[in-house]
């Protein structure tokens, strides 16, 4: 196949969403319909005894929520899907937004009983930002929900983006009938059924035909033509210019945990999608279907296989075509290197690939030498940006339990700092280290990290702490002379830079007028 081919072929997208409204659930249906797996697992369940796929660490299986973002390939169709499941809860927030730069798409999951909440806010700023087209997907349609048309106007007055319904439910909890898709004007009756596939869709050329009634009965066929009227005249046919540039969201309703409505949404999903896009490369646009190869870490994740202590820098390709084997270039230490080990995922299981192309996600095998926003690229100069660090917002400081496990402690540290999973602040006076996160759930999956992956044992102190910043300034004696002062409040990032740890507002105010030849940046990439 020709570069332009693959890169038709390819599909890349994220599922986001706020904890538990069945983002992995959903994951798992679509990674069933691809032929990935046979049969779906759960993530909390006592009747299924499989764990879901894209949840494999212990501490995930544990807690029955994703902590961190899992990529899948599949086969659909003839098509290429790569799939990124992240982490709902805010805790791990970063590691979704990071995410975010590495995708095309997106399907935001919704719970029809909850409705719109924060973290879907959040994650849809960033989108916006980016300006990323969004698919959303209204969950567990089996439950007594809210009304389809107030959630739409939830979904437009909340997250500020018009809506598209691409399919409509009859009924809804005990009643539920089943699912019309106005996509492609077919009737897919409910039947309870978790973990295998079902049978195909009806499709009714017309939807005043009488069959209509035998099927879901007089009363719901009556409302039925009666809201696709109404859908028509309010919406009329798709603009899928307006969802690629990120104006419209197509609506599909359906029930995850009972495999309903997915299909719907896979198949619509496969038509109106975009292809992998190109990204900035400083600043001239790289497309995909440019020759030259490139692409960018935004994830590296230690330990997938405990029983190798082995790193996996995630890549996303951009454009050009990957080969195992080659030498790229890497940007920042400016310096070449033979990629000898590639793989593709399918969550936790790997196997090698030899090539790959724009828009697909493989693991490079790390010994150290890569950082989240790494470029790597055939010889062209150049970084992909956009990957940021936050200031955190909660810090306790690191005590080593056993000082026979120092070793192991630092190297644990350092590799989970390395995955992005917190940021680490040493102290210049003293041998203080502080961990910054941005949610509190975070320091127990380290604490339980370090224990089972690295034998290290620590535990965190709180610290009256309000703010990492970074610190620069044009004026090199001023800025020795801020850090004289300040001594006791300067610390070093992972990456060496200066920050200073503000102890609280007023306080950082105060400094910020006193020393206004200092810049103060919340985020790394300054």
């Amino acid at each position: 196949m020709s570069l332009a081919q693959e890169i038709d072929k390819r599909r890349t997208f994220g599922i986001i969403s706020h904890p538990d409204a069945g983002k992995t659930t959903l994951t798992e249906k679509l990674l069933l319909f691809g032929g990935a797996i046979q049969k779906a697992g759960a993530v909390k369940s006592n009747k299924i005894d499989m764990h879901a796929r894209s949840d494999w660490m212990d501490i995930e299986k544990q807690r029955g929520i994703s902590v961190a973002t899992s990529v899948m390939a599949f086969e659909y169709e003839g098509k290429r899907i790569n799939l990124l499941d992240t982490p709902g809860h805010q805790d791990f927030a970063e590691d979704t937004y990071r995410t975010l730069t590495a995708v095309d798409s997106v399907i935001m999951v919704i719970d029809c009983v909850k409705g719109v909440e924060i973290q879907t806010e959040k994650l849809m700023e960033v989108c916006r930002m980016r300006k990323t087209p969004v698919i959303s997907f209204i969950n567990k349609l089996d439950r007594e929900g809210q009304d389809p048309y107030d959630l739409l106007d939830e979904i437009e007055n909340k997250l500020g983006i018009n809506v598209h319904p691409l399919s409509w439910p009859i009924g809804m909890g005990k009643s539920f009938q089943g699912v019309y898709s106005l996509y492609d004007k077919s009737l897919r009756l409910f039947k309870a059924g978790q973990q295998q596939l079902h049978e195909e869709a009806m499709k009714l050329a017309d939807i005043n035909d009488p069959k209509l009634a035998e099927y879901i009965g007089e009363k719901y066929a009556t409302q039925l033509r009666e809201d696709v009227e109404m859908l028509d005249d309010l919406y009329g046919p798709l603009d899928n210019e307006a969802y690629l540039n990120g104006d419209v969201a197509p609506v599909f309703f359906g029930s995850a945990v009972n495999n309903f409505g997915v299909k719907e949404l896979l198949d619509a999903f496969l038509k109106i999608s975009p292809r992998p896009i190109g990204r900035m490369l400083d600043d001239k646009q790289v497309e995909p279907d440019h020759k030259n190869f490139t692409g960018f870490v935004f994830k590296i994740h230690a330990n997938m296989d405990p029983k190798h202590r082995n790193r996996i820098a995630f890549l996303r390709i951009c454009s050009g075509k990957f080969e195992r084997g080659s030498t790229y270039y890497h940007t920042r230490q400016d310096k070449k290197f033979r990629i000898s080990q590639a793989t593709a995922f399918m969550a936790q299981d790997k196997e090698t690939i030899d090539e790959a192309y724009p828009g697909d996600i493989i693991g490079l095998y790390d010994t150290g030498n890569f950082k989240i926003g790494d470029t790597l690229t055939d010889g062209e100069e150049g970084m992909y940006r956009g990957i940021p660090s936050f200031s955190p917002e909660i810090f306790r400081e690191v005590i080593n339990k056993d000082a026979m496990k120092t070793k192991q402690l630092e190297k644990g540290l350092k590799q989970l700092m390395d995955e992005g999973v917190a940021q680490l602040f040493n102290f210049e006076l003293g041998s203080r280290k502080a961990v910054g996160v941005v949610g509190q759930l975070q320091f127990e999956v380290i604490q339980h990290r370090l224990k089972h992956e690295y034998g290290a044992t620590a535990e965190f102190a709180g610290m009256s702490l309000y703010k990492a910043c970074w610190i620069s300034s044009k004026n090199e004696k001023k800025l020795n002379e801020f850090i004289a002062s300040k001594q006791r409040h300067i610390a070093r990032d992972k990456d060496g830079k200066l920050v200073f740890m503000a102890e609280s507002k007023a306080w950082l105010q105060m400094v910020q007028d006193n020393f206004p030849e200092i810049e103060f940046h919340f985020t790394s990439e300054f």
